[in-house]
C-alpha cells in the first residue's frame, strides 16, 4: 500500500496486531486461572493475569510494535483489554465448572 512505511506496518495492521495478541493473553490467562486458582476469591488468579499482562510487552517489543510512538494510552489498552478477555473468559470457565 501507498501508505505504509518501508520500515513499519500500518496502523490498521498494528491495532489489528496488538487487539488479537491481547485477547489471545487474556482468554490464555483465563484457562491458567482456571487451573491453578482454588475460586472466584483466590488471588492467585490476579498474578496470573498481571503476569500476562506484562509478558506482553516484550513480544510486543520483539515483533516491532512497541516503539517511541507507544503511549500510555496504549499500555492502558493493552491491560483493559487482556484484563477484560480474562475477567470474561474466567468467569464462564467459573460458572460452567460449578
Amino acid at each position: 500500500m501507498a501508505t505504509d512505511t518501508a520500515d513499519g506496518m500500518s496502523s490498521h495492521m498494528r491495532g489489528l496486531t496488538v487487539t488479537t495478541i491481547t485477547a489471545i493473553a487474556g482468554i490464555g490467562a483465563a484457562f491458567v486461572s482456571n487451573a491453578v486458582a482454588s475460586g472466584a476469591t483466590d488471588t492467585v488468579a490476579l498474578l496470573v493475569v498481571l503476569a500476562a499482562i506484562f509478558a506482553q510487552l516484550p513480544l510486543l517489543r520483539g515483533i516491532g510494535i512497541l516503539d517511541d510512538d507507544f503511549s500510555g494510552k496504549d499500555y492502558l489498552y493493552i491491560s483493559f483489554m487482556t484484563f477484560a478477555l480474562w475477567f470474561v473468559s474466567w468467569g464462564i470457565l467459573l460458572t460452567a465448572g460449578a
